[in-house]
């Protein structure tokens, strides 16, 4: 009997390390969940947001490894982004923190911003009005904020929003992407840390691409932690489960 409890525990002790390790293999070749703790990718993704990372997508390098280990040399399987594409990225500065915005150029791309037009290779992009997005904040009241559809030179139309075409980097000077490098920015264009601030984000390496954006599993409002449970029945947003990241 003594001898059966001991292996009962056993298995039970193998049974989680299998399972730990078949989780940590699936994050790191598969699908990774991430959450959106910022404003920045509004209106496309929500405080509150939770998303599946698509890691294969791109390639792996070191970053697609738990803690970063560097065990991958460079990057293998290596898949170039499309432009429009929402990536998931270590923070050039630290190599550590987690960044989602949308790849806006490739490499040898020019990008600039003049009076809150977005210009790539000199020509301006594209954008139409559609209907103010209501920007809802736990603090504050709601506010109304100008909304435009973006269309890409390779036919990727997104929404963006932006308040004034007179922001801080609504008018920048021309950013050349060095090669294996990408510039990315935040659908919410007022308010967003991306490339176009060379000492915020700057511009991207290819070996710190994560993997793509690809669906919502779960989202709450943003004064909700996911772990508060008992907010679920108002918090939870039903509609925004399994919407593609477009």
């Amino acid at each position: 009997m003594y001898a059966r409890s001991r292996g009962g525990l056993w298995d039970t002790v193998r049974t989680i390390i299998y399972a730990i390790l078949i989780a940590l293999v699936a994050r790191t070749v598969a699908y990774e969940p991430f959450n959106i703790p910022s404003s920045s990718m509004v209106p496309t993704l929500l405080v509150g947001d939770y998303l599946f990372v698509s890691k294969y997508s791109y390639g792996y390098s070191r970053y697609s490894l738990p803690f970063g280990l560097p065990l991958i040399a460079d990057r293998i399987f290596y898949t170039i982004p499309e432009r429009g594409d929402v990536a998931v990225f270590k923070l050039p500065s630290d190599n550590r923190t987690d960044y989602i915005k949308r790849i806006i150029g490739l490499p040898g791309d020019e990008i600039q911003m003049k009076e809150g037009r977005l210009y790539i290779n000199g020509e301006i992009v594209q954008r139409e009005s559609i209907e103010d997005f209501t920007m809802q904040n736990s603090h504050r009241s709601p506010r109304s904020i100008q909304q435009y559809i973006e269309t890409l030179p390779n036919g990727r139309r997104h929404r963006i929003i932006e308040a004034s075409d007179e922001g801080q980097l609504d008018n920048t000077p021309v950013y050349k992407v060095p090669p294996h490098h990408y510039f990315a920015m935040g659908d919410n264009r007022d308010n967003s840390l991306d490339s176009r601030a060379k000492h915020g984000v700057g511009f991207i390496p290819k070996d710190n691409l994560v993997g793509r954006a690809e669906v919502l599993f779960f989202s709450v409002n943003g004064g909700t932690r996911i772990w508060e449970v008992w907010k679920w029945p108002v918090a939870i947003r039903f509609r925004r489960f399994f919407q593609a990241v477009q």
